[in-house]
């Protein structure tokens, strides 16, 4: 290829670029589509072959990583930001290590110095009250969460919910961490991982009244849409703990859909139904587990499992019955 045709394509391509303002560029030979070769950083198309851009420059990194712990390891770029801190990860931490770049311990003065300058960092940070209120509640909810097993969309979810409470000034008369451990609550119950009112009672600074109270005037204020807690979704954490078989999880659903079909949930607790459903299903597939057990993992009484699982079974047997 000359010179002078590729000085006349050139040409052509920059004119077509600036006339399309966003269309889809052709060859300028065939008319034909175009594709990027980033192994080569040239633009070809891909019916006669033409090269029509090369040395295109590769925004892309300069390394490679064939897992995603070498790709965080060498990535150079700052974490995406996030609800689940008060700033959403925007600001910067001076790291707790008395070390310079080169591993070297710091001299007794320049730890001094650095004390001074965390301290500093810590108060920029949180600038005013509505700040520190929420670098409180967001560590709040990050310490229930890691407690409870839950994954990071509900601890997301939570962040979010405590961040709409904050703004719509919900919070006066009430406490941070009553507030925090509601807003965590619905998000569990939001993503289908619900955790029962005793078990979020249990690792929040609050009783579990005040709990109650409170989720019941956030749902309300904020408009949340929860639905009812299902008993099944409770099922496979009860089934995991116990370390029992899937066969066990598999009929512990089959009698909890046999029971919504019969009405026997209503009004009942779904922690209660799926601890016996649990039982009941451990039972039947001739798995060795006691009431007291089942009775630890979902935090539901002995007598509750007891009534539970003969309706459950009673349910079942009246739905085979011909």
């Amino acid at each position: 290829m000359t010179d002078t045709t590729i000085r006349r394509y050139t040409s052509e391509r920059e004119t077509r670029e600036e006339q399309s303002d966003g269309e889809e560029v052709v060859c300028p030979e065939c008319e034909g589509n175009l594709a990027s070769d980033a192994e080569h950083g040239e633009t070809v198309c891909e019916e006669c072959g033409l090269v029509v851009e090369e040395d295109e420059i590769d925004p892309g990194p300069e390394w490679r990583a064939f897992d995603a712990a070498e790709k965080d390891e060498k990535s150079r770029v700052g974490a995406p930001t996030t609800n689940m801190m008060h700033d959403k990860g925007l600001s910067t931490n001076i790291g707790w290590q008395d070390k310079d770049a080169y591993g070297n311990s710091l001299s007794s003065r320049q730890r001094e110095k650095m004390q001074r300058l965390r301290t500093w960092n810590e108060r920029f940070r949180t600038r005013d009250s509505k700040e520190r209120n929420l670098k409180q509640a967001l560590g709040e909810i990050d310490r229930m969460a890691s407690a409870l097993g839950l994954p990071e969309n509900v601890r997301e979810t939570a962040s979010v919910i405590y961040r709409r409470a904050l703004d719509e000034d919900l919070l006066p008369g009430r406490s941070i961490e009553g507030v925090a451990t509601s807003a965590l609550y619905a998000a569990a119950r939001q993503a289908d991982t619900p955790r029962s009112l005793d078990e979020i009672a249990a690792v929040s600074r609050v009783e579990k009244d005040e709990i109650a109270r409170t989720y019941r005037y956030v749902v309300r204020e904020l408009g949340l849409e929860i639905q009812p807690a299902d008993p099944e979704s409770y099922v496979p954490r009860f089934v995991s703990d116990l370390d029992l078989p899937e066969e066990v999880e598999r009929r512990a659903r089959d009698l909890l859909a046999t029971a919504k079909r019969q009405g026997v949930h209503s009004g009942k607790s779904p922690v209660g139904l799926a601890a016996a459903a649990v039982y009941a299903a451990s039972l039947l597939a001739n798995e060795k587990v006691t009431q007291s057990a089942v009775s630890e993992v979902a935090n539901i009484s002995e007598v509750t499992i007891r009534n539970r699982y003969h309706e459950l079974l009673e349910a079942e047997e009246e739905f085979s019955a011909p």
